[in-house]
């Protein structure tokens, strides 16, 4: 693996603002593996953008680490806490929300039913999040009585997005958030994913085909190719090594004396 930070793996693994930590990790499906050896963490306040090819294991980096997926090798720890797949539940109350690939709404709830699915903890913080929410999307506000099922693309994203919102996490993972949406609403929504970052301090994990758009809210990013990171580096030195980004994404050697 290629790595284009200045500082060492083991003093970044040490930082205890690490919301996610995952070392060495290995998951797959029916006991095969399909991602082995990961290493990656996400700091409070940051945006990480996870990024690579189709079927390069990153739906399941991300399932692995909600709980959603039992790992093979290797440990995931978020928010100082074992992942557990026994009881993923049990991580979301620490502070985790998933926002999966199909977004997983209800569509015959309106979006005022949606939202409430996803509150919980006590009166005020449920009235907390479900406002702070709105105020990251307010584009939702006017859509409250209309049933998710007939929102556009772009909404259907949005209430998604919100409907995790409303928990107050501490750690958000977004699965392609563009998916079946066009790039001029790609280019509206991903900031979005920045501004979560800054005004709540959670940090985000976002798997995203965009990646020009995506290093553009990310801090820093990793590149997965065949199940294995092959890349990372922070999202201004990936910008500028693009020879590198094409070289993963299109699984050719990377020239580590020029890196």
């Amino acid at each position: 693996m290629t790595n284009l930070t200045t500082e060492s793996s083991s003093e970044t693994m040490s930082d205890n603002n690490h919301l996610v930590e995952i070392e060495n990790l290995s998951a797959g499906y029916a006991g095969v593996a399909v991602i082995r050896d990961v290493n990656l963490h996400v700091a409070k306040g940051e945006v990480v953008a996870l990024l690579g090819p189709n079927g390069a294991g990153k739906t399941t980096t991300l399932l692995t680490t909600s709980g959603l997926l039992k790992a093979l090798e290797g440990s995931v720890t978020v928010l100082g806490e074992p992942s557990n797949f026994s009881a993923p539940h049990k991580t979301a109350r620490l502070g985790l929300a998933h926002v999966p690939e199909d977004r997983s709404l209800f569509f015959g709830l309106t979006v005022q039913e949606n939202l409430r699915l996803g509150l919980r903890g006590k009166r005020s913080e449920q009235n907390a999040g479900y406002e702070a929410a709105l105020d990251l999307l307010p584009a939702l506000r006017p859509l409250m009585n209309r049933r998710a099922g007939l929102l556009s693309g772009g909404e259907q994203q949005m209430l998604a997005m919100a409907r995790a919102l409303v928990s107050n996490p501490k750690v958000l993972l977004v699965d392609e958030m563009s998916l079946g949406l066009a790039p001029i609403i790609v280019e509206r929504l991903l900031p979005i994913v920045r501004d979560i970052a800054n005004e709540t301090g959670a940090g985000v994990l976002i798997v995203e085909q965009h990646v020009h758009l995506a290093l553009e809210v990310a801090d820093r990013a990793y590149v997965m190719s065949h199940g294995e990171i092959v890349l990372e580096g922070s999202a201004e030195e990936l910008i500028e090594r693009q020879d590198l980004l094409e070289a993963s994404y299109l699984g050719g050697e990377i020239d580590e004396e020029t890196s």
